[in-house]
C-alpha cells in the first residue's frame, strides 16, 4: 500500500486548477513550477485534450514525466483519467504515487464501481465530474449522492466537479459570447446541484469559461459561482488563473464580520456594516470567508492582473 501524501487538502487550496493535455511537452516543467511557477494546482488530461489515437502515446509520455515529478507540498497534481479503463493503466505506472489524485469524467452510478472499487488502498483524492444526462434529473442525483455519502468514498472526495460544456452539448447549445452560464439552461441545474449536494457537505467546482477575451463577463460569472457557493474554477489558459484567483479574494468588510460571527464571545445576533448578522445561520458562511481569505488574501491588497491580449499558443 501506498504512503498517504504529506499534504493537508481543503478545496480551498487548488484555486483555479489548469487543464493541460497529457501529451504536453513542457508538462514536467509545468509539474515541478520551473514553468507557470505561480500555480497552485494542475490537471493532466487524457479525455477531452486528447484524440483517440494519442492515448497510448499520451500514457507513455506522462509515464516519463512522471519519473522527474519532484515533491510540492504547495502544489496539486491531478490526472483526468479517460474512463475506468484508462485509469487501471494510469495506477500502474511507476511514479504514479507522485500525482494527488484523479478527475473522474462523465461519473455516474453506471461507472461508480469501475471507478472507486480499483482505488480501495491507495491514498488518491478524487474529483467526480457531474455532466452526463444523469444530471438533469434530480432522483438519479439523489441516488448518486447516497453511493457518495458511503464513509469510504466520501473521505476520498476532494470536490465535484461541474461540466458546463459536456452538459451544454447534451442539449445541442454552446454558452452565447458575453453571458455567463448563468444565463443559459445550466443556471437552473446549478442551483440544483447546490442544493442536492452541499447540505450533505459536498464541495463543488465550477464550469469553465471558455472565451479567452471577455474579462468582464468572466468576472461576472466567479461573483455568480461565489454567489452559488461554488469552490474553484477549472481554467483553460494560464491566464485565466491570476484573474479567476484575484476574484477569490476576499472583502474586508466580509472578512469582519466572519470573524465576529465565529467568536464564542458574540451574541447571537448582531448588526455589523449595516447587515443583520445571525451566528447560527451565518457561521459556515463566515468560515468559508475565512478559508478564502487565508488562501486569497483581502481584496484590497489584491490587484486585479492585466487581461487584454491574450494568446492561446
Amino acid at each position: 500500500m501506498m504512503n498517504t501524501p504529506p499534504k493537508s487538502f481543503s478545496p480551498w487550496c487548488l484555486g483555479a486548477s489548469l487543464y493541460m493535455p497529457a501529451h504536453r511537452l513542457d508538462l514536467m516543467d509545468c509539474a515541478n513550477g520551473e514553468k507557470l511557477e505561480a500555480l497552485r494546482s494542475m490537471i493532466f488530461c487524457t479525455e477531452d485534450a486528447v484524440s483517440h489515437a494519442e492515448v497510448d502515446s499520451s500514457l507513455r509520455h506522462l509515464g516519463l514525466c512522471l519519473q522527474g515529478f519532484r515533491d510540492t507540498p504547495t502544489r496539486f497534481r491531478f490526472i483526468r483519467a479517460r474512463n475506468p479503463e484508462i485509469l487501471a493503466r494510469l495506477l500502474d505506472l511507476p511514479g504514479i504515487e507522485k500525482v494527488d489524485g484523479f478527475v473522474l469524467p462523465k461519473f455516474n452510478e453506471a461507472n461508480f464501481h469501475a471507478y472507486f472499487d480499483q482505488l480501495q488502498g491507495t491514498p488518491f483524492k478524487v474529483m467526480p465530474t457531474l455532466e452526463t444526462r444523469d444530471v438533469f434529473d434530480v432522483g438519479a442525483m439523489n441516488e448518486l449522492r447516497q453511493g457518495l455519502l458511503q464513509d469510504a468514498v466520501f473521505a476520498r472526495i476532494l470536490m465535484l466537479r461541474i461540466g458546463g460544456n459536456d452538459l451544454m452539448n447534451l442539449l445541442g447549445l454552446r454558452r452565447p459570447r458575453a453571458m455567463t452560464v448563468y444565463e443559459t439552461p445550466l443556471g437552473h441545474v446549478i442551483a440544483q446541484l447546490v442544493t442536492v449536494f452541499k447540505p450533505y457537505g459536498f464541495s463543488l467546482a465550477a464550469p469553465v469559461f471558455e472565451y479567452l477575451d471577455d474579462a468582464v463577463t468572466l468576472q461576472k460569472e466567479i461573483r455568480l459561482d461565489l454567489a452559488h457557493g461554488l469552490i474553484g474554477k477549472t481554467a483553460i489558459h494560464p491566464t485565466q488563473v491570476p484573474v479567476i484567483e484575484a476574484m477569490y479574494s476576499v472583502d474586508s468588510g466580509d472578512y469582519e464580520m466572519a470573524l465576529a460571527l465565529n467568536q464564542s464571545s458574540s451574541p447571537a445576533v448582531f448588526r455589523m456594516h449595516d447587515a443583520m448578522c445571525e451566528v447560527e445561520t451565518h457561521k459556515q458562511w463566515g468560515r468559508d470567508i475565512i478559508d478564502r481569505q487565508l488562501y486569497y488574501g483581502d481584496r484590497e491588497s489584491v490587484a486585479l492582473p492585466e487581461y487584454t491580449e491574450l494568446s492561446v499558443k
